[in-house]
Formats: C-alpha cells, structure tokens, sequence
C-alpha cells in the first residue's frame, strides 16, 4: 500500500525545518539575492553568515540528506527527501544551507558511488563539507542534450587523457573547484559505451571559458552558464571517474536523481507562490470588494491549489517507487516513467502558478518589489534542466507504446458492435427483448 506517513521524530524536524528555512534561509535570500552567491565560496561576509547556519542543520541530522547509508549519508529515504525538498525549495539558500545544492547533489552522489578513495578524499570530501563546489559539464553548443551528436573527445596520450572540444550551459562552472566532463572516448562503439567521464580541476591549462550566459534572473553581464572550450586539456590517466566507455552510465545516475529533487523542490516553490497568492487576494480591493471575492481570482487560486495538489502527489507517488526499488520490493528502472512524468510535468506547473500569481499581483507583481517576475521569468530553465522535456515526453510515450498491443481485428477493442455481438454470442438469452440487427431494443 502507498504510504507517505512519517513518524513523529522526523516531522517534528519538518517542523523545525519549515520555520528555519522561513526566517533564516529565506533571509539570506533578501542579503544576497545575486543569482550565483550561494555557490560563490569567496564571498566571505556570505560564508561568515552561511556556516552557523549549516552547523545548526548539521547538529539537527539533516545535512546532506540525499546520499543514502551506503554512500555516507543518513539515508531518510525518497519520501522524506521529498517533503524536506518540499519546505528547502522555499528558497534559493536553502539547498547551500542543507548541503544539497545542485549541481553538487548529483556530483557527489557518482563520486560516491563510482571515485575511487583517492579520488572521494580530493573531491567528495570537501565538496560534501560545503568547502568548494563543482559543475556538470555535458550538454554542447552544437548538439544540446543528445549524446549520440556529442564531438568533444579525449585521447590518450602516454600516460595522460587529452581533452578537446566545446561545451555549453556548464552551470557555475566560474566558480568550480572542478568540473565532471563527458568525452568521447571510443567513438565507433554502441552509443551507450562511447563516451567516459572526468574530473577535470579548473586551474588545469586549457580550459578556456568563452562566455558565461546569464538566463532572466541574473544581472547582466553576470551569468553563470559557461560556453566553455577545452583546448588540449590534459590530466592523468587516473581522473577518469568510473570505467572507460562508462560516462553514459555515470550520468544516468546522477540525472535521475537530479529530476526528482528538482521536481520536489518546485512543490516548495509553488506552495510559496500560492501563499502569495492568497494573501495578496485578502489583502487588496478592487471594485469595492476584495480580490478573493472576484470569480476570476478564486478560479485562478483553485486551478493552482488542485494543479500543484496533483503534482505533489505524482512526486511523492514517484519518491515512494524509488523507495520500494531501493527496499528490494520493485525492479530496477520501475521508477523511470515516474520520473520522467514529473520532469514533463514540473515546468508548467511551475509556470502556471507562478504566472496565476504574478498576476494577481498586478504590476507589483511583475516589478522587482516581488520575486515573482524573476521567478516566471526564469520558469523556461526547468524545462531544459537534466535534459530538455520535449525529450522526456516522447520516451515517456514511447515507453507506453511499447507496452501496447495492437487492436486484434479491423476495429477497436472498444468498438460498440463487434464487443456487442461478443456478448450475445456468450449470452444468446439475456436479451429476448432485442432487436435481430444486434442493435437495443
């Protein structure tokens, strides 16, 4: 039976956590609002305010909380992480202070799961203590998302990898104390064993960041995308992360966990903007009633309450797959339609509520006096976070596809005539009263 009860201990640390990341995390939003602080390590007056933050959550055991036992972590769980993400997605500090922020999560999850020691102590330990971060960089500037167009490649050269091509949308990449770069390695292999993963330090010569492209949101002419080209890049044989023609498998790891979590704290974000939305239709008057007593208002509140209602419990329904996988009680893959749902799902409903409030608001509401005209205005990013969502529907579908079998004769199973026709054949006496055509009586 799905479940998503928990037990009193941990939702009285929802508890603490709900107020916590309101009055603190949400504070530090308001200090340091520019897009890229929170993973800005240099900024000192924000690491001065972010550390006893982090210490609180750490003595409270919710640290870090999306690595399972087997990779270090406290292991609460898909569904815990969900209403954890839930109340993090409140705001933008929040994952730093939770030691989950993206891309980190995923990076130290397939560090974890395929480094080697040395490579854990270099790189997964101090990212995991919130000392450095780190970026993903996969997708390139010619061929998006899709591996099978990917060109950047890496060749051995004596005892060191040589890496050389472009990459595109390397998120924080400025900032990094490393990257994670998918190359080709073995270009005539099947798509799936073609390519390797690496760790590749940013101070390592020739890797030239061409443009950092900002999305709405950031300050112009401060974006945190990077248009990066890796130009003879050269690193040990040793910093190959997992086994070679390994990198697709690698990161499939790390992006089916990255799909949920950001699905889980869009529910977060969505609640706050319906919490908006609610208080500003008590608050304000037009026409000599309030908002809320306008037909257009309570059907823009109703549509956005049962909308993310439907989707929070797909997300949750999603966590609890995952669960039942990692328990041994479902199959491997059982949740990756799940998963996919709620990556097609997760931009519209973002951008539905978030467009229902805004406009509620008004021209506050699309004035920098609110966060809601950043928010739909940066909506469009989630659809291409972890691959683009067009993608996703069509796997989604063709996974559904494949599981379909074909009509057996010349019309549909639920064709009125030829089940009718069926049924007197197996029934010839029910109906003495019907027409000899096989039509009603």
């Amino acid at each position: 039976m799905i479940d998503f009860s928990v037990e009193p201990l941990f939702q009285a640390k929802l508890d603490w956590m709900n107020i916590f990341v309101r009055e603190e995390c949400e504070t530090m939003d308001l200090l340091w609002p520019e897009t890229g602080a929170c993973f800005d390590t240099k900024n000192e007056s924000a690491r001065k305010h972010l550390r006893p933050l982090q210490d609180q959550v750490k003595a409270q055991g919710l640290w870090a909380c999306h690595l399972g036992p087997h990779l270090g972590g406290p292991g609460y769980g898909q569904i815990k992480l969900g209403l954890m993400n839930e109340i993090i997605g409140r705001s933008n500090w929040a994952p730093t202070v939770f030691g989950t922020a993206a891309p980190d999560t995923g990076n130290a999850e397939i560090l974890a799961m395929f480094g080697t020691p040395e490579q854990k102590a270099k790189y997964l330990e101090p990212l995991m203590a919130g000392d450095i971060v780190s970026c993903f960089s996969m997708t390139e500037p010619q061929g998006g998302a899709d591996p099978g167009e990917f060109t950047c490649k890496a060749t051995l050269d004596g005892n060191e990898w040589v890496i050389e091509g472009e990459k595109w949308f390397s998120s924080n990449a400025k900032l990094a104390a490393f990257l994670l770069v998918i190359c080709v390695t073995d270009p005539d292999a099947p798509l799936t064993s073609r390519m390797s993963m690496f760790i590749v330090p940013t101070e390592t010569p020739g890797i030239n960041i061409l443009r950092n492209v900002g999305i709405p949101g950031d300050l112009p002419g401060d974006g945190h995308h990077a248009h990066i080209r890796y130009e003879k890049v050269r690193i040990p044989l040793d910093h190959m992360l997992g086994e070679r023609g390994g990198g697709f498998k690698v990161a499939q790891a790390r992006l089916g966990g990255g799909r949920i979590h950001h699905a889980m704290r869009t529910v977060g974000k969505c609640q706050r903007f319906i919490d908006m939305m609610l208080e500003r239709a008590v608050s304000r008057r037009t026409r000599g009633r309030m908002l809320g007593d306008h037909q257009f208002v309570q059907g823009k509140i109703a549509d956005s309450v049962i909308q993310l209602e439907q989707f929070r419990l797909l997300v949750l329904k999603t966590a609890w797959i995952i669960d039942e996988i990692e328990a041994g009680r479902m199959a491997h893959g059982a949740a990756r339609n799940h998963i996919g749902m709620c990556k097609v799902a997760m931009a519209s409903v973002y951008g539905d509520i978030a467009g229902r409030a805004l406009e509620v608001h008004g021209s506050l509401g699309i004035s920098q006096d609110m966060p809601l005209g950043a928010a739909f205005g940066g909506y469009m990013s989630l659809a291409f976070a972890d691959g683009p969502t067009d993608a996703h529907r069509s796997q989604l579908a063709r996974a559904y596809l494949k599981q379909t079998k074909p009509a057996p004769g010349m019309f549909p199973t639920e064709h009125i005539p030829t089940r009718l026709a069926a049924a007197k054949a197996r029934y010839p006496n029910a109906r003495p009263d019907a027409k000899t055509d096989g039509g009603p009586a």
